[in-house]
């Protein structure tokens, strides 16, 4: 028997000309608001007294700065009784949501800097969410239902195909068939009360960009409209205050928007205000497939809740052979950012022009040829730094290392492209030059990885956004070992409890599209999580008390000094 309490909060951020999080784009700026942004929570609690926290908010990213304020705040409210380990804060990457809200420094460059009142605002919504959630507890019926969604149902496209195809696993296919290279499937966790539905989980990836970036007013994009079209449908049906939670799963490269044979123009069909209405048709699609399956035969869940989570740094991991193609020395390396990153998507966010990424491309390749070739004047420990940075980066043309905050080889206060160029390397070099970013990280390298166990299922919580295949084989990695722990099931929620970017197949790497450009530890990043994940799964499959896990690492904190000089920036004028 379990006990579920389910609720949703606004988040209340004001719209004052600050960019929004997800296409990194100067002009796509907040000046309304086109729905309510949600942070909807569930709280689980078992016959033992386990307890689980899920809360899904409409934002694009979920930072540590989040999380650890979150935490802070329910530990105040909750006392020691609360264990951070079983909080699964994820999102549904709106790319339409408020910026400014983490301590790195990168994602906050075209905010521009950290708003401290957009975090404070999330951080309200989120805790008074879950806590309303707690204390409203009643006795449910926890099941699992899967359905694909039919090959004819226009919901999501593959929108990096050559990548895809390179998996050796994958039937390749054409451009006629974008459709069918993702998982289609989408599974509900359902929460009954009473014999009805009054919460559930589904968990299908697809990009929620929907709507692009020339607009300028938050919206919670695909994924909110469709928890609102079916949190108002299961009110017909007589449920008092529904949630419906449309969190992601593999949706790396997975587009709302058709990709095939004349993409670009089909997507100018769905420009402007039109945005908004294909955001929310798209959004209905997965409201309308949730609802049927949750009516279907289902999976019940019974045994306890539990949960295991820890830190690690993906700047230095070494991956195990058998998830690197055998590869002895496997390393990923300091975050970089490839050319492909800044040149962006070309359906769903187009970047800087490729003809300025062709260019940057032959730097690149000059500076990495250049240092490579004059190794021997430097000293130890620069020779194995480039030997081991272009090692684990491979065929990437690197633009920006994150780690060392250089471009193109320059250290960014010293960039000599002018600022004139563009706003946002403008404001790169302003904070630059203020010591804004000096010992600041730019992005974060460490990571929590977790894993959910809800009875019978578990649920594998990735930072980040996984690809198609990515999460596939994360799957297969922890359903191996879980099997062994009776774990009939499991599932991937991606988008959790952090943001670093991408996480590709080492095949899809070499493509070097958006998605490998974004893939900032490295080829072999895929393969590290696995690493690392496969032996969080191991101690988890053993009783609590005999587990053995890093509990201790967590991120260093930011300089308050530097965070102070990027923070409450004025926006520019509209």
């Amino acid at each position: 028997m379990f006990k579920a309490g389910w609720s949703k909060r606004e988040i209340l951020v004001k719209a004052q000309g600050y960019a929004m999080m997800g296409y990194g784009m100067w002009h796509n700026r907040a000046w309304g608001q086109q729905t309510p942004l949600f942070a909807r929570a569930i709280w689980l609690a078992d016959e033992q007294g386990n307890e689980i926290a899920f809360c899904c908010l409409d934002l694009g990213y979920i930072t540590y700065a989040m999380r650890s304020t979150i935490i802070r705040q329910l530990r105040a409210k909750l006392g020691e009784h609360f264990n951070p380990e079983r909080l699964v804060l994820t999102c549904t990457h709106t790319h339409s949501g408020p910026g400014g809200c983490t301590h790195d420094a990168l994602y906050n460059v075209v905010t521009p800097g950290f708003v401290p009142d957009n975090l404070a605002q999330i951080v309200l919504a989120t805790v008074d969410a879950l806590l309303v959630a707690r204390a409203h507890l009643e006795p449910v019926e926890l099941s699992l239902a899967h359905a694909a969604f039919a090959e004819t149902t226009a919901v999501a496209w593959n929108r990096s195909l050559e990548a895809y195809n390179r998996n050796p696993e994958v039937t390749k296919l054409n451009h006629q068939q974008c459709h069918l290279a993702l998982n289609r499937e989408m599974p509900v966790l359902a929460i009954r009360h009473q014999g009805q539905v009054a919460a559930f989980v589904s968990l299908f990836g697809v990009h929620a960009t929907a709507v692009g970036n020339n607009q300028t007013k938050y919206c919670a994009d695909n994924k909110g409209y469709a928890a609102v079209a079916a949190e108002a449908a299961l009110t017909q049906q007589g449920i008092t205050a529904p949630v419906a939670i449309f969190a992601q799963a593999t949706a790396g490269d997975v587009s709302p928007h058709y990709h095939g044979p004349n993409d670009i123009v089909r997507r100018k069909q769905w420009q402007g205000e039109k945005e908004y209405t294909y955001a929310e048709q798209n959004g209905r699609l997965q409201a309308e497939h949730a609802l049927k399956i949750i009516q279907q035969a289902s999976l019940p869940i019974t045994g306890a809740l539990d949960a295991i989570l820890t830190y690690v740094d993906l700047s230095n991991q070494h991956a195990e052979p058998r998830f690197a193609n055998g590869e002895q020395q496997a390393f990923t390396s300091q975050p970089c950012h490839g050319v492909a990153f800044f040149t962006g998507t070309r359906v769903d966010g187009p970047g800087m022009p490729m003809a300025i990424g062709k260019v940057a491309k032959q730097l690149a390749r000059v500076v990495k040829t250049t240092r490579l070739r004059r190794l021997h004047k430097l000293t130890l420990a620069e020779q194995q730094y480039y030997q081991r940075l272009y090692a684990a980066q491979g065929v990437k043309d690197i633009m920006l290392e994150a780690g060392r905050k250089q471009v193109l080889g320059q250290a960014i206060d010293k960039l000599m492209v002018p600022a004139i160029a563009d706003p946002l390397v403008a404001e790169l070099k302003r904070q630059a030059a203020k010591g804004a970013m000096k010992e600041s990280a730019m992005v974060p390298t460490v990571l929590p990885i977790q894993i959910v166990r809800l009875g019978n299922i578990a649920i594998v919580c990735c930072p980040g956004e996984f690809t198609t295949i990515a999460g596939q084989r994360v799957v297969q990695t922890v359903g191996q070992i879980l099997a062994t722990a009776n774990i009939e099931q499991v599932l991937i929620c991606t988008y959790c409890n952090d943001y670093m970017g991408y996480v590709t197949t080492y095949e899809e790497y070499q493509q070097q599209a958006y998605e490998g450009g974004h893939t900032i530890y490295g080829q072999w990043t895929l393969a590290a999580f696995q690493t690392c994940f496969a032996k969080l799964a191991e101690q988890f499959a053993l009783p609590a008390h005999q587990r053995q896990y890093d509990q201790h690492t967590q991120p260093l904190p930011v300089p308050a000094h530097e965070l102070a000089l990027r923070s409450n920036l004025t926006p520019p004028r509209r």
